[in-house]
């Protein structure tokens, strides 16, 4: 009886043993005595129990790690990257994960060589370009290592996603001198814009008083023209009307004296009336009398000469 419970605790124990579960999102790798021989999707399945051994669970799940390392550029500089790494198995195939399983001793070795893999590929990128062009190139640094290690990867049976490139630093000097860099480049902007702006001002400055000048100029040319038509006009009509009134005082019969005497003290009058304070000295001596009644005289004979002058042009 006791031997009959043993055998049935056997069988209980083989078909127990036989049922393994596997994790979604897991695969099972399957030995046999050692050798590679199968793997078990996620679900129930079975297997030849003392026989049939299961040597890893893998995870195909995207899987991401973080990445600090240094790089040097083609002109000496030291760059700073801080990197996330997202990669995960190619597929759920038996000859990736035979490769998955087998290519490294364990995860900390592939790990390893994932890290120092995507580390040389940035640096030996940077090595090939200046310090000025790098923060420029975060696009074309992951194009590269994605290049550089799709193929590699996958041979070890994983793909990488995708490498973001989340900060780029520098050394402290050369970040002051970078920011110094920017901040002359803005001082001189904004020089430049000052002294277009300041051009544009004093040329519309000049332009506006070159045309005020111009428009003064022209205003006092056009007075000035109708000052000197006036002056003009004066003078015509004071000769015109002393001419007259000297034919009229030779037609009376009277002494043609009278007329400049009259105009001698209207002149005056004028003087005093509109001198506003001023001193008038005059020669009140009768030689002085005699000399400026022949001086006028002298210049009524001029107008008896020019009278034809008048009568032509009338």
């Amino acid at each position: 009886m006791s031997g009959g419970l043993i055998f049935l605790g056997i069988i209980f124990l083989v078909v127990m043993l036989s049922f393994v579960t596997v994790q979604q999102g897991t695969v099972a790798v399957i030995t046999v005595f050692g050798k590679f021989r199968r793997i078990m999707r996620p679900g129930l399945n079975m297997r030849i129990p003392f026989i049939e051994h299961i040597f890893k669970r893998i995870s195909y799940q995207n899987r991401s790690m973080d990445l600090k390392f240094q790089a040097i550029t083609l002109d000496q500089a030291n760059v700073y990257f801080t990197a996330m790494l997202l990669y995960s198995v190619v597929n759920q195939d038996s000859q990736t994960m035979e490769n998955v399983a087998f290519k490294f001793m364990d995860d900390r070795n592939f790990m390893q060589a994932l890290i120092r893999s995507v580390e040389g590929a940035v640096r030996a990128f940077v090595a090939t370009k200046k310090q000025s062009e790098i923060l420029q190139l975060r696009t074309e640094i992951i194009l590269h290592v994605k290049e550089q290690l799709d193929i590699q990867l996958e041979g070890w049976g994983y793909h990488l996603l995708d490498l973001q490139i989340n900060d780029i630093t520098f050394d402290e000097v050369i970040i002051k001198s970078m920011a110094q860099v920017v901040a002359s480049n803005n001082l001189k902007a904004a020089a430049e814009n000052e002294g277009q702006a300041l051009l544009i001002t004093k040329t519309k400055a000049a332009e506006a008083e070159g045309n005020a000048i111009k428009i003064s100029a022209e205003a006092e040319r056009q007075a000035a023209q109708m000052r000197g038509q006036g002056v003009a006009l004066f003078r015509e009509e004071v000769a015109r009307g002393m001419a007259t009134a000297a034919k009229e005082m030779e037609t009376a019969n009277l002494d043609a004296s009278y007329i400049l005497f009259s105009m001698w003290t209207d002149a005056i009058k004028h003087f005093a009336e509109y001198g506003k304070g001023n001193t008038i000295f005059l020669d009140g001596s009768s030689n002085n009398y005699q000399r400026t009644m022949q001086q006028l005289m002298s210049t009524l004979q001029g107008f008896d000469k020019g009278d034809e002058f008048g009568q032509n042009k009338k």
